[in-house]
């Protein structure tokens, strides 16, 4: 058998069967000894379908004079074909112990594969050889090592090489300048760029990417239209394109591709992409289908980056079962990204039913998956699902991201639960988790939310960078916590580092200044506001306002303010009023105030109850079963006292009343404990407190049993002193029970913290940080 005859029966072969029999034709002939011969045979077996790459390598491995063509091409074989770019530059190590001696197109293949790796070390161990062996003149070789040390992020050694190649022709200057691109250099792009013998359309495709990335848009623009001028390609397009895309310039991203189609340029599915998420942004999905319609015309429909586009597009726009579709019908061209989009599209649209079967029915699941779930759960309120299922990801060993830590602490937020927030915080230390302005407001808003506010002072003062929503948190934390004095201080401070105040920073100095009934330093505030910092007022100043003036008894004028505003006053601003009403006793305008609320929302609880309560006060129960058939005939229920306490990392639950929690024989023993204790303290219950037209001994019954009591004597039972007992309410907290719980702290010496609706307590020794303002 000779070399060509060789040659011709492999362009011949066409069965794996036809290739054994010249494999050994070239044996027993002893052709396989021939270099020359040696190296056809095992590119033809590396390149083909038929052969089995180990068998290539087996015939590799038995060739006893390998020329450096067959090194070359069994190493090429190992980087492009096998994806294992270290075993290439394993061999090439095998290679140099056989003493044989590369060529120009070895160290292109070898300086490829340290690129792949992200591996500077590697390369520039190749670069010694490359000029140790000579080949530091040739313009392939050493455009690869610009482009390795571009890769790695090693552009002074990139621009090195560049400066000394002897020849920089278009893919030197190109190598370069996507060196520069991808490590988001924008002035020395530029300035490469403008020196460039010949700007191609690669180059300037590359700048717009740049620019685009950068938010330099008219830049961008710029080359577009000089390229537009000369040589434009599909590319040109599809980046400018994206570039108002990622810049949120939607309608000039649409204009442009509506252009782009017009001018006969084809489009492919990049340019798709980009084009449907700036549907989705502006929620066209009208326009999305359009596209989508030329997407299958094209015939680019199947590409699985398009699909996830198109998934995101519908559920964004609220068409699930569009989006559902879509997922059917991609089949095994689905990927991770596409699952994660159909459970956010899911969860985006309340479906959660469905986002668990289809999180819980996933072949695998990355941290997106879990991270996209729990947020999910968290903003749909379901708080509990999200920190249950937080703690599975944990038992699965995947890492959470911000998002999934975000979401978990936002949730112990909620149900106050401290020891779980408390272990989130000490697992991001522990493993050293990076922690941005998001992830430490979130911290601060959970501590604050819990009452340990010195937690929360201790990361915002370890806090290098701090966002207005930074300071917000810990100005309405340390309000919320009847720490008014340091809020207010803590405004001066932000202030003076030149941090620009938000509307919800004046909600926090306003609310500061409501809880301690500082009436003429909210003024002050609610005018600088409109004065010094130029913030229009929102409806919710003037309620904090209104709250305010009403609770220092200054009831004419927050009516008087109620009737200036420039907007419509909405409910929550007149309930205000209504309860400062109640809390001063001027039941004539309270009843007025009162019966206007019911006019305009019939449907809500609590101005009912507190019209019927001021009806109670004065012994009206005529009017208080007439507010309560009213509530009947329009399905008003009110909403029960609901207290949570964390105990050993579970959250307990109780109502107004309960009788169900399987320790409820303790707590009422507790609570005849704590009833005899007051009484030597001298308690009276407070039974105005209930509006039921029954007699005293029952009213103190049922005053005993509100949900607040009833999680203190179960903290008091479970909960071993000195740590705190901590209750979140979903209500205010009443007088009686703000009463007894003074009592309790001071009887048996235990600090007690209470989250109602509005702000914290802390009760100790007798007293509340409120001072008996709330």
């Amino acid at each position: 058998m000779k070399v060509c005859t060789l040659d011709a029966a492999l362009q011949g072969c066409k069965r794996p069967r036809h290739f054994k029999q010249i494999l050994s034709q070239t044996i027993i002939t002893g052709l396989i000894s021939d270099p020359y011969a040696a190296s056809r045979l095992i590119n033809f077996s590396s390149h083909s379908t038929l052969v089995p790459f180990h068998y290539s390598l087996r015939i590799f491995n038995h060739l006893q004079n390998p020329n450096v063509f067959t090194w070359n091409t069994i190493m090429r074989a190992h980087f492009e074909f096998q994806n294992n770019p270290h075993q290439a530059l394993s061999l090439y190590k095998l290679f140099l112990a056989k003493h044989a001696r590369p060529d120009n197109y070895t160290y292109p293949i070898l300086l490829q594969c340290c690129a792949t790796r992200v591996s500077e070390f590697e390369g520039r161990e190749l670069h010694a050889h490359v000029m140790r062996f000579g080949f530091d003149q040739d313009a392939y070789v050493r455009n690869t090592l610009i482009n390795l040390y571009a890769v790695c992020g090693s552009m002074p050694s990139a621009r090195q090489v560049f400066e000394e190649s002897p020849v920089m022709d278009l893919v030197s200057w190109n190598t370069v300048l996507a060196g520069y691109v991808q490590a988001g250099d924008v002035e020395e792009a530029e300035r490469l760029y403008r020196g460039m013998p010949e700007r191609n359309t690669i180059a300037s495709n590359s700048m717009i990417v740049l620019f685009g990335r950068k938010g330099c848009v008219e830049k961008a623009r710029r080359i577009f239209d000089e390229v537009r001028g000369r040589d434009m390609d599909m590319v040109s397009w599809s980046a400018m394109v994206s570039c108002y895309e990622q810049n949120d310039m939607c309608e000039e991203a649409l204009v442009l591709f509506v252009e782009m189609k017009a001018s006969g340029v084809a489009v492919d599915e990049v340019v798709v992409v980009s084009v449907l998420s700036a549907c989705s942004r502006m929620l066209n999905a009208e326009m999305g289908r359009s596209v989508h319609c030329l997407a299958a015309k094209v015939g680019v429909e199947d590409y699985v980056s398009l699909k996830n586009a198109l998934i995101h597009l519908y559920s964004t726009c609220g068409e699930i079962l569009d989006a559902q579709r879509i997922f059917d019908g991609g089949g095994v061209l689905l990927d991770l990204i596409s699952w994660n989009s159909m459970i956010s599209g899911y969860l985006r649209c309340g479906s959660i039913e469905d986002a668990e079967k289809l999180f819980y029915s996933m072949p695998e699941k990355d941290v997106v998956s879990w991270s996209a779930m729990i947020s999910g759960y968290a903003q749909h309120e379901y708080f509990s699902e999200a920190l249950a299922l937080f703690q599975e990801m944990q038992l699965h060993g995947v890492r959470p991201d911000e998002t999934a830590l975000v979401s978990a602490i936002s949730a112990c937020t909620h149900l106050a639960a401290l020891d779980l927030g408390k272990w989130i915080h000490a697992y991001i230390s522990k493993n050293k988790l990076q922690v941005n302005i998001i992830l430490s407001t979130t911290l601060i808003n959970m501590y604050v939310k819990c009452g340990c506010v010195e937690n929360a002072l201790e990361i915002f003062y370890a806090m290098e960078e701090k966002g207005v929503s930074t300071w917000n948190a810990i100005i309405l934390g340390l309000a919320m916590n009847g720490l008014v004095e340091e809020s207010l201080s803590m405004f001066a401070d932000m202030k003076k580092t030149r941090t620009l105040p938000n509307e919800i920073t004046f909600m926090g100095v306003l609310g500061a200044c409501r809880h301690m009934g500082l009436v003429d330093e909210g003024r002050h505030y609610f005018s600088s506001m409109i004065q010094e910092h130029k913030i229009e007022p929102n409806i919710k100043h003037y309620g904090c306002m209104v709250d305010l003036l009403g609770r220092a008894g200054l009831l004419k004028e927050a009516e008087e303010l109620i009737e200036s505003m420039p907007m419509a006053p909405d409910v929550a601003t007149w309930g205000a009023l209504l309860g400062a009403c109640k809390k001063h006793h001027d039941n004539e305008m309270g009843e007025r105030v009162g019966r206007k609320l019911i006019e305009l929302q019939p449907d809500h609880d609590g101005f009912h109850v507190l019209l019927s309560n001021i009806y109670a006060s004065k012994g009206n129960w005529d009017n208080v079963l007439e507010i309560r058939e009213i509530m009947a005939q329009h399905g008003v229920v009110k909403t029960p006292g609901c207290s949570m306490i964390e105990a050993n990392g579970i959250v307990h639950e109780f109502l107004a009343g309960d009788k169900t929690h399987p320790q409820i024989s303790d707590i009422e023993h507790t609570l005849d404990v704590v009833a005899a204790k007051l009484k030597i303290e001298g308690y009276v219950p407070t039974t105005s407190e209930v509006s039921l037209d029954i007699d005293d001994e029952e009213k103190e019954t049922a005053l005993f049993r509100h949900s607040e009591k009833l999680a203190v004597a179960f903290g008091l039972v479970t909960i071993a002193p000195p740590t705190p007992i901590r209750v979140m309410k979903n209500l205010r907290i009443c007088n009686d029970c703000h009463t007894v719980v003074k009592l309790i702290s001071k009887a048996f010496d235990r600090e007690i913290v209470v989250r109602d609706r509005h702000r914290f307590h802390h009760f100790k020794n007798g007293a509340c940080s409120c001072m008996d303002f709330w």
